[in-house]
């Protein structure tokens, strides 16, 4: 009799069952006329808004005159209301997008947004843009986040994507001809994910014919002869096919480039109110007082309702609103009709009636389950299935026992799937509640996903079932606690700062590693700092916690936090925060007593704030670090191409220097430095003024020692004498310095005259070396006899290539090391190297090492 009374709701449509089971029967407001409204029902069991519509003329019994947007949910049950005063004309249309915003659209365009609980969302936007302000909007088609308008000119624009609201004009469609100077009959979408552009596609009825419009072209489509012009248009939700209602009272199906597909012909020529696909297999067309639904068969379903109604389309069926209830109408699972469908003997159904002889203790039970032996788990699995397709909750737990008493008979069927059912059937029966309001299917709540059902009980303020259901499946529940946190701080005004702590931490504790430093910023932001600082002092990570609180204005707490982390990235964060908010003194002593940030800041001024490092320097008195960034900059200004030739730059240079000298002599332990740094100034501003007499940037910068020799090479013996007088250059490195800058411009003359000025103090050796480096042997000659040391003489001798005069000399002195030596410098000389043999041999015989 259970299968008979389930199945004697049913309809048969060709060879398929539907069901109109009531979601919410009464719906829980009251003195609703859908009639007397817009309205607008979000898709997966979302709410419900409505407001009065403007264009048509109502009594208003006892409401206001001022019209509200009011929002319920899916039970009829009121979330909020609003009163609505939004300029720009009448209200053409309105919808929810998928993260459920509701989105309204004025005459002239303006899109205004609301949230869930009616708050307006800013900034409004227009579609139409500034160049067609004077253009009114007569329709639009709301999909997912989108849609599309078009004006009384027939002007089409779109906007894709609401959470980036970027309007654009599609092309215009073929002008309408000018005898009927009429709009489109109608308007579909095809949505960008089921098109080969990735863009919107619209289809509009313009006469006879049907375009799609596009942005950037127009495509008229074929219509069948005799079709047009269709009244009602609409795309299936795969975006495969196009239901329409055509001027002769026919409902056909085509695919979206309108091949016929099959076509049924109604009894009335009058256009339907709505048209709506239900799923995939069927079309719901309805009149004031009559809902058909159309499948492929020749014979449709007939449903009368005598209050108004509005289509839902679901991904698996279509809701139906009315003043008074809630319904929905689907397909029939098969795992349903197997077990309910009058006379089934499926092995479902036989499991099914097996539970039933059971609980009546009749041993019919025992012979049903040996019938099915075989298909036991297919049976299982069918009543599980079944189950989760109920709304019903006592045929669910019939369907569930079904499965659970097959389950104990069979070894091979998963254990966890009734269980898994189960949970499942928990979470849709709590949100499907009245209070709640949100009757999903299980295959819309597969395609919903958990996540995102706990998002919107989160966004409709549910925390307590979002927190149960979330821990009931396993989920991270932060998101849900955050947002509790983040709701209560805003709603609670009243309450002292200790107090909120003490209640949000309470609850935060539930979940670790949940950021304190997001809920104490939202606390910031509706201006309640102290409550944000305490918050913060429990974020355990420096990350969040640090710039929390230099946006609270902690910048002190922030610094010793970013410190104490040993991040230096905080704490350069915290160093250019305070940097620009405070005063240059005030700034240094913050950082004065942190060695880290005093450190870092230091290491960062060096190369990018000298001038501001320098104030800090003098502020803490340390007057030689000072100096030594007056002598770098004197460094890198002596950098400046233009630093030579006589440049005015050689002055700052100079007294860069002389003011770091001046800095040095302030302290004791560096005497070096201010004396170098004096000699220094000296040698620059000599510098300078030789290359001011000779004209050539050769001195500056370079050494005493380079800067004589510079002289000398270029003839100023004077200046040379003068640069050795005034930084009392010894005079062995003044021989060695004039020796060689002689030989480099290779006056041989002078170089013989020099050293016959007096006994050279360095002896005769450095001429030969000048000598041989010019590759002047003949002149090496001249010094090499002068050379007293017999070893260094020897030497010489070999260096030029006269082998006997070497053998003399090394003989006198002796040394049969220098003779070998002396031997191998000579290797290729066969004779050289024996009369270097014979020398030693001789003084290995005296005994002479």
């Amino acid at each position: 009799m259970a299968n008979v009374s389930v199945a004697a709701e049913w309809q048969l449509l060709g060879d398929r069952y539907y069901r109109k089971p009531e979601l919410y029967q009464p719906m829980r407001w009251k003195h609703i006329d859908l009639s007397r409204n817009k309205v607008a029902c979000a898709p997966f069991g979302g709410p419900i808004a409505l407001i009065r519509d403007d264009s048509k003329i109502v009594q208003l019994y006892a409401e206001s005159a001022l019209r509200k947007l009011r929002i319920f949910n899916s039970a009829g049950l009121l979330l909020s209301d609003t009163v609505w005063k939004n300029p720009g004309g009448r209200l053409i249309g309105l919808s929810w997008t998928d993260d459920q915003t509701l989105v309204c659209i004025v005459q002239d365009g303006t899109v205004y947004r609301y949230t869930v609980h009616a708050e307006p969302l800013e900034p409004n936007l227009s579609i139409l843009g500034r160049e067609h302000f004077d253009e009114n909007v007569v329709e639009c088609v709301f999909w997912g986040n989108g849609v599309v308008c078009f004006t009384e000119t027939c002007k089409v624009f779109s906007i894709s994507d609401f959470k980036n609201p970027v309007p654009v004009r599609l092309a215009d469609p073929a002008p309408v001809p000018t005898e009927t100077e009429e709009l489109p009959h109608c308007v579909a979408v095809i949505e960008p994910q089921y098109t080969m552009s990735g863009n919107v596609e619209v289809l509009l009825s313009i006469g006879d014919a049907v375009v799609m419009v596009e942005e950037d072209e127009v495509q008229p489509l074929q219509l069948p002869p005799g079709d047009g012009p269709l009244q009602k248009m609409v795309v299936s939700g795969n975006g495969r096919f196009v239901a329409s209602f055509t001027h002769d009272g026919r409902m056909a199906v085509y695919s979206t480039r309108f091949e016929k597909i099959f076509e049924y012909q109604c009894e009335s020529a009058l256009p339907p109110e709505q048209l709506a696909w239900c799923g995939l297999d069927s079309v719901l067309l309805y009149w004031d007082d009559m809902l058909l639904m159309v499948g492929p068969s020749d014979e449709p379903v007939r449903y009368l309702y005598d209050e108004p109604i509005v289509l839902i389309p679901e991904c698996d069926g279509v809701r139906i609103l009315s003043n008074t209830s809630m319904e929905f109408l689907q397909l029939v699972p098969n795992s349903t009709v197997s077990i309910f469908k009058i006379g089934s003997t499926s092995p479902a159904a036989l499991l099914f009636d097996a539970l039933d002889h059971f609980d009546r203790r009749s041993a019919k039970a025992d012979e049903n389950l040996r019938l099915i032996r075989s298909s036991l788990p297919e049976a299982v699995e069918a009543c599980v299935d079944a189950a989760g397709h109920e709304f019903d909750v006592s045929r669910q737990r019939t369907l569930l026992r079904a499965a659970s008493y097959g389950q104990a008979f069979c070894s091979n069927f998963q254990r966890d799937r009734i269980q898994e059912m189960c949970r499942t059937l928990r979470v849709l029966n709590a949100v499907c509640s009245p209070e709640i309001g949100i009757p999903l299917s299980i295959q819309q709540y597969k395609l919903l996903t958990p996540s995102v059902l706990i998002g919107r009980l989160i966004n409709a303020h549910q925390h307590l079932l979002s927190l149960r259901i979330a821990e009931y499946l396993g989920m991270n529940q932060e998101v849900v606690i955050m947002h509790w946190a983040c709701s209560k701080i805003t709603a609670s005004s009243a309450i002292s700062d200790a107090t909120l702590l003490e209640i949000l931490l309470d609850k935060l504790k539930l979940c670790k590693g949940i950021s304190y430093a997001a809920v104490a910023a939202h606390a910031d932001k509706n201006g309640r700092r102290r409550l944000a600082a305490m918050l913060v002092e429990h974020e355990p990570r420096s990350s969040k916690q640090v710039p929390l609180l230099l946006s609270i204005g902690e910048e002190d707490t922030a610094l010793t936090k970013a410190t104490e982390s040993g991040d230096t990235d905080l704490v350069y964060l915290v160093l250019f925060h305070i940097w620009q908010k405070r005063q240059p003194l005030e700034f240094f002593g913050t950082i004065q007593a942190r060695t880290l940030a005093r450190d870092l800041f230091i290491t960062y001024a060096r190369c990018h704030k000298h001038e501001f490092l320098k104030d800090f320097f003098l502020s803490t008195g340390q007057l030689q670090e000072v100096a030594f960034l007056l002598w770098k900059e004197s460094w890198e200004l002596g950098k400046n191409p233009m630093a030579s030739k006589g440049s005015p730059l050689h002055g700052p240079r100079i007294k860069l220097i002389e003011k770091a000298q001046n800095l040095f002599s302030e302290t004791k332990e560096h005497t070096f430095e201010s004396k170098a740094a004096e000699e220094h100034a000296k040698l620059l501003r000599m510098q300078h003024e030789l290359e001011v007499t000779t004209k050539q940037a050769i001195f500056v910068d370079s050494s005493i020692s380079d800067t004589i020799r510079t002289c000398i090479v270029l003839g100023n013996h004077r200046a040379a004498v003068k640069v050795r007088t005034e930084f009392k250059v010894s005079e062995k490195r003044w021989y060695w310095l004039k020796i060689f800058a002689l030989a480099t411009i290779r006056d041989w003359d002078a170089l013989e005259k020099f050293s016959k000025e007096k006994r050279p103090p360095i002896g005769y050796r450095p001429f030969v070396e000048a000598c041989i480096e010019a590759e002047e042997k003949g002149e090496a000659l001249k010094y090499i006899p002068k050379i007293a040391d017999p070893r260094e003489r020897a030497e010489s001798y070999a260096r030029i290539g006269m082998a006997k005069e070497a053998a003399d000399a090394a003989s006198q002195a002796k040394d049969g090391e220098l003779l070998g030596r002396l031997k191998l410098t000579f290797a290729q000389n066969a004779a050289a190297s024996s009369i270097f043999d014979t020398l030693r041999d001789r003084l290995s015989f005296q005994g002479v090492s």
